[in-house]
């Protein structure tokens, strides 16, 4: 029996799951334009409405691999936080003082 009301929980999961997803990716793809970033949406009209042009960022990450050597990096050190925090979890046993 505990098999079988598991059985119905992955049904009702996934009759619930499914339709949210499609729905979500149909309603992305009614979109009449591709969206644009905050950057020049929101900050760039309001900077050219009060007379100011946007300046070159500090950092431009849109050449070379900068950004992808960052998301590299951050990927590391989360891997390494979450399977540090996934050893203690799991592997060692609590001391008793």
């Amino acid at each position: 029996m505990p098999d079988r009301k598991r059985r119905l929980k992955i049904f009702l999961l996934h009759l619930v799951l499914l339709p949210t997803l499609l729905y979500t990716f149909y309603f992305f793809t009614l979109g009449p334009k591709p969206w644009t970033g905050v950057d020049e949406a929101v900050v760039e009209k309001i900077a050219g409405e009060h007379g100011r042009e946007a300046s070159p960022p500090l950092i431009n990450t849109d050449q070379g691999d900068l950004l992808l050597f960052v998301f590299l990096l951050a990927g590391a050190v989360g891997g390494f936080v979450a399977g540090y925090s996934w050893r203690k979890l799991v592997s060692e046993k609590r001391r008793d003082s």
